[in-house]
């Protein structure tokens, strides 16, 4: 049996103080994004990776323009919906981008969503990312 599971049967592995970050985004205001039409509340974000995991709020007719995704990037639709070429995320629905894809997104009606990015976008006419500046 190994060390680690022998500790874990004895009762000895305590849980980490202050291992938890807890987030109420209902007390935090809407950030303008560096994109017209599109707000943001960044739950978490690691500078040094970029990793961020972000509500966006797009307004409707908000487009963010033509990028790469340098990672993998997941998007869950809480309200409205927002496309791409390739189809369509209502409210409820769940999309995510392969490494390396490129695309322009839109939204007409408007849309909340929550999206976790392991890497900044890469925008070729804005040359900026989702960032905290």
């Amino acid at each position: 049996m190994s060390a680690q599971v022998s500790e874990r049967l004895s009762g000895k592995l305590e849980p980490t103080k202050n291992g938890s970050t807890y987030i109420d985004p209902k007390t935090m205001e809407w950030e303008k994004s560096q994109f017209e039409k599109i707000w943001k509340k960044v739950l978490y974000h690691n500078k040094d990776t970029g990793e961020m995991t972000v509500l966006l709020k797009w307004e409707p007719g908000a487009v963010l323009p033509f990028h790469r995704h340098p990672e993998i990037e997941q998007s869950w639709v809480l309200e409205g919906s927002f496309y791409d070429h390739d189809g369509i995320c209502r409210a409820g629905e769940f999309v995510w981008r392969q490494p390396g894809s490129l695309h322009e997104t839109k939204s007409d009606e408007g849309c909340i969503l929550l999206a976790i990015y392991r890497k900044p976008n890469i925008f070729y006419k804005h040359n900026a990312g989702f960032s905290d500046s």
